[in-house]
């Protein structure tokens, strides 16, 4: 059931109907959990066992470590007379280790059941070729829909009932929701329970702004998805598959391609599913910012898939800094020799946070992907965030040194361009078939220019003058949309074009549904080209 299919829209419309016209509002969330379940298994009832199993131990263990908690204070007060301090801390120990075991356990199955569908044949395949034998066999997996998703979600949740930070839900089939909630099972966004449970329990009455912002973010994900992002698509799977066969100029011009391919897809998908949420009175977390504005790296990576990023924060990033081990290095470089020079002060002080960016890094490069190509594309990300804190004073220096006025629109324009190229590095490792091909599409894309020849090839590779015009209005229609968004901090496009009379909206849509119906790749024969983020 792709978003783009008639079925689709039948199957939004029916929900949203069911659901506003269901009898009891305390139960109308149920609406809700049965049509989420019935869109995944339409997408594949075969493997819904896997999103059952998560669902299902995770609230178990949920369940069974906040009633350790409750009976831990129970016991503290009930003693609270009688034990001294170390008893109290014996007990609170006892607690915690029973606890972290069972944190441990959910942890290692789900993440467990992940890595093996995800990476095994990867693992196998590296093993088998270091032994130079078949040691272990490449078996026929299948990847359910949005396991890495959901696995997150999941996993977040259960962090948070162990750290205290919520309670657990009481409710198996309310947490089911929580975890499969259609809209955002097939690339997210990674919701925190805190930020969107309650939404989903509460009950809800059709809201017109509501449907109308919805409906037009929905509009807005279209119109990228089938004008843009799925025209786009052709040629960089033409140049890709045999890119040998054609010149640097040519894979660097597909390579710029892919990143208008990629902003457009991977944005469109976030404003279809935070639409339909919307229209359902459900607002889903912001999951894409407009990341080509990044004056930085960093930058780049809190708005671009953000949802991911919190939670790598929060559950890789801040437990690895903060760590002992880390914290630990960092201050016995500080007492060293080295420590006591002003490089050596500065390097010990950003040491812990640095080397947790690179192993963050490291694991969105594996999420990515079960290829050395995407733990590549994570090193590259992770060692360019780690040069960067490493080496902040040196840049400040220079900066200062060169008299740079930082707030110029000239310094802005720079740091933007210097993101962009570093990022359009990292894609190459996104769209050449190993980590050998990127490094040589690189090559390519530097050593091999022949415009002339350039400009016949791209007219090969699947896409005419035409295709290439309707790209050209597209990308000039999304750089005045976020130019405009960026200005007024809106994510959304509904808000947006509402600030202007009611004519000018109605001739915003109107030009997006006939732009949409005229240019848009769909119809008989159309293979629709899958969300690039809906098999992670």
């Amino acid at each position: 059931m792709s978003y783009t299919s008639i079925v689709f829209f039948i199957f939004v419309a029916a929900v949203t109907l069911i659901y506003f016209l269901f009898p009891s509002k305390k139960y109308q969330w149920t609406v809700l959990l049965a049509a989420s379940y019935f869109f995944y298994c339409y997408m594949g009832y075969r493997l819904v066992f896997f999103i059952l199993l998560t669902t299902v131990t995770t609230w178990l263990a949920g369940m069974k470590a906040e009633s350790v908690r409750e009976a831990s204070a129970a016991e503290l007060k009930a003693h609270k007379g009688d034990w001294d301090r170390a008893a109290k801390k014996a007990f609170k120990q006892k607690t915690q280790s029973k606890q972290r075991r069972l944190l441990a356990a959910v942890l290692i199955l789900n993440f467990g059941i992940l890595v093996f569908l995800k990476y095994y044949n990867f693992m196998a395949g590296g093993l088998n070729s270091l032994l130079g034998s078949q040691a272990l066999p490449i078996l026929k997996l299948l990847l359910p829909l949005g396991i890495s998703f959901y696995t997150f979600q999941s996993m977040g949740y259960m962090i948070d009932v162990f750290r205290g930070n919520i309670s657990a839900e009481k409710n198996l089939f309310r947490f089911a929701l929580f975890i499969s909630f259609f809209p955002q099972i097939i690339q997210g966004p990674i919701s925190a329970y805190s930020q969107l449970a309650a939404q989903l329990y509460e009950p809800h009455r059709p809201e017109y702004l509501r449907f109308k912002y919805g409906l037009e973010l929905i509009l807005w994900g279209y119109f990228k998805k089938l004008v843009i992002a799925d025209r786009a698509v052709t040629a960089i799977n033409t140049v890709t598959a045999d890119y040998s066969a054609y010149t640097g100029t040519t894979i660097l011009f597909v390579s710029l391609l892919y990143a208008l391919q990629l902003y457009a897809d991977f944005s469109a998908g976030i404003d279809i599913s935070r639409g339909i949420a919307q229209m359902l009175g459900i607002d889903m977390a912001v999951n894409f910012r407009r990341p080509y504005f990044s004056r930085s790296i960093n930058e780049y990576w809190r708005r671009w898939h953000i949802t991911l990023g919190v939670w790598m924060k929060n559950y890789i990033f801040y437990p690895v800094a903060m760590s002992g081990l880390f914290l630990g290095a960092g201050k016995r470089m500080k007492k060293s020799a080295f420590g006591q020079t002003k490089a050596g002060a500065h390097i010990s002080k950003v040491l812990p946070t640095s080397v947790a960016s690179l192993i963050v890094f490291l694991v969105v490069g594996l999420w990515h992907g079960a290829n050395g190509k995407y733990v590549a594309f994570g090193l590259w990300n992770g060692l360019i965030i780690m040069l960067s804190i490493v080496l902040k004073p040196v840049f400040e220096n220079w900066i200062t040194a060169l008299h740079i006025r930082t707030e110029s629109f000239g310094w802005r324009l720079f740091q933007m361009v210097r993101t962009f190229i570093i990022v359009l590095i990292g894609y190459y490792f996104d769209i050449a078939p190993d980590f050998a091909g990127a490094v040589d599409m690189i090559r390519r894309s530097i050593v091999d220019q022949h415009l002339g020849l350039g400009k016949s090839e791209i007219l090969s590779i699947g896409l005419k003058w035409s295709d290439y015009f309707v790209l050209a209005v597209g990308l000039i229609i999304i750089w005045i949309v976020s130019i405009r968004q960026e200005k007024l901090k809106l994510d959304g496009f509904g808000e947006l074009i509402s600030r202007r009379r009611t004519v000018f909206q109605w001739l915003c849509l109107f030009c997006m549904i006939m732009l949409i119906i005229i240019w848009g790749i769909y119809g008989p024969g159309y293979d629709p080209a899958d969300f690039v983020y809906m098999q992670f």
